[in-house]
């Protein structure tokens, strides 16, 4: 008899061993992902419903910690898949049935493919969103690209670099940041997307929380529009998405890039920011914003100490599971320096790390200034 430990970390060597061993690949796969171990956080449940759960994980050996409202289910994804379905789910536990079947499927099949204008972006392999600041006052690159001429030879270095979607920003959200008014953040950012689609540069998305802005980006030829917000600062902006049929990121912040660093306060950080992102992705998809068009991005750097953005990317998985594709933009955040000792022009290294690290819990979009780095980390992570 021979005994091989297999790394209980990826579903991939468990669909391997099964594979070498004559399965085929489909059957596989979801055997692989089926015995994965799974611990989801059930919240807002009734006394006869929390009865119900522990009467059930004593028959079917899940693990259950609960108490007042609430449960932790520990169990693999197979032994939890029964309460997802009506036909098999106890009745006191109908509830459950929906929210837990949408967490399964997300954690099975994640999302392989973004929808933006016009396009199509695969997620088998990462995307990078190349940055450009055509602000006088961003916390990296502010001032650095002032012309519309210089602007272009940069982001014509991203792309040789290997960037996917070109993201430009015409207001700094770094913190204490001042507003911009939509005026002159159009007079920013029109005149560059504008010749880069002249060239075929592109895709492209905005930078933005204003729905004027992004109307004139996307009149300009942006492909998406990239919302620090989440959709909370202009009610008007999903209605302007939904009627372009352009991609949408939502990001996670609480406040205003004045207040935000006063409003970092979590009791679970990424279950808060998760639920807040649902909240948003949710507001999207009520003004008519295809789900297929929706990315969501924990928002690095906003409202959250440093403590918290490395919480919240060592535990990426529970952004995941909301089901939407997973964007992040660590790149040279002040986390990032507080761990290295690096000042700001010197953390493409460690944002290139930092990638990595998304990648492998799930992430799929990265937003970052340096791309060449950033691209070779990531070659590494996804050729795993």
């Amino acid at each position: 008899m021979k005994v091989t430990a297999l790394a209980a970390h990826t579903p991939e060597a468990v669909r391997a061993a099964l594979a070498a061993r004559g399965w085929e690949a489909q059957p596989a796969w979801f055997a692989a992902t089926g015995i994965r171990p799974l611990v989801v956080l059930v919240e807002e449940i009734t006394e006869e419903e929390r009865e119900a759960l522990v009467h059930w994980s004593a028959k079917s050996g899940a693990d259950v910690l609960t108490g007042a409202g609430w449960a932790l289910v520990a169990a693999a994804a197979s032994r939890l898949a029964p309460l997802a379905r009506y036909d098999r789910a106890p009745a006191a536990l109908a509830r459950l049935g929906p929210a837990l079947g949408h967490s399964l499927a997300a954690h099975a099949e994640p999302a392989r493919a973004w929808a933006i204008r016009g396009a199509e972006l695969s997620l088998d392999q990462p995307v990078i969103i190349g940055i450009i600041n055509v602000t006088p006052d961003s916390f990296s690159d502010g001032g650095h690209f002032a012309t519309v001429e210089r602007a272009v030879a940069h982001v014509e270095q991203l792309t040789a670099d290997g960037c996917r979607l070109i993201d430009v920003g015409g207001e700094s959200t770094r913190p204490g940041a001042a507003p911009v008014s939509a005026a002159d953040e159009i007079a920013r950012v029109a005149p560059l997307i504008r010749e880069l689609t002249r060239r075929g540069v592109g895709p492209i998305s905005v930078d933005t929380r204003k729905a004027d802005v992004a109307r004139a980006a996307l009149d300009a030829g942006a492909a998406a529009v990239n919302d620090v917000s989440g959709l909370a600062f202009d009610p008007k902006l999903a209605e302007v998405v939904a009627g372009a049929g352009c991609g949408l990121i939502v990001m996670h912040m609480r406040g205003t890039p004045d207040t935000m660093d006063g409003l970092a306060t979590y009791r679970q950080v990424s279950v808060e920011v998760a639920a807040e992102l649902q909240v948003a992705a949710g507001r999207a998809e009520a003004a008519g914003v295809a789900r297929e068009r929706i990315a969501v991005d924990p928002g690095f750097g906003f409202a959250k100490t440093a403590a918290h953005n490395f919480r919240v990317l060592d535990e990426l998985a529970t952004i995941v599971g909301l089901g939407y594709p997973v964007a992040v933009g660590p790149s040279r955040k002040r986390f990032l320096g507080a761990a290295t000792g690096r000042p700001v022009d010197d953390r493409d290294r460690a944002t290139a790390v930092a990638c990595a690290l998304a990648w492998e819990r799930g992430a799929r979009l990265f937003r970052v200034h340096d791309v060449a780095k950033t691209r070779e980390a990531l070659a590494i992570a996804s050729a795993l």
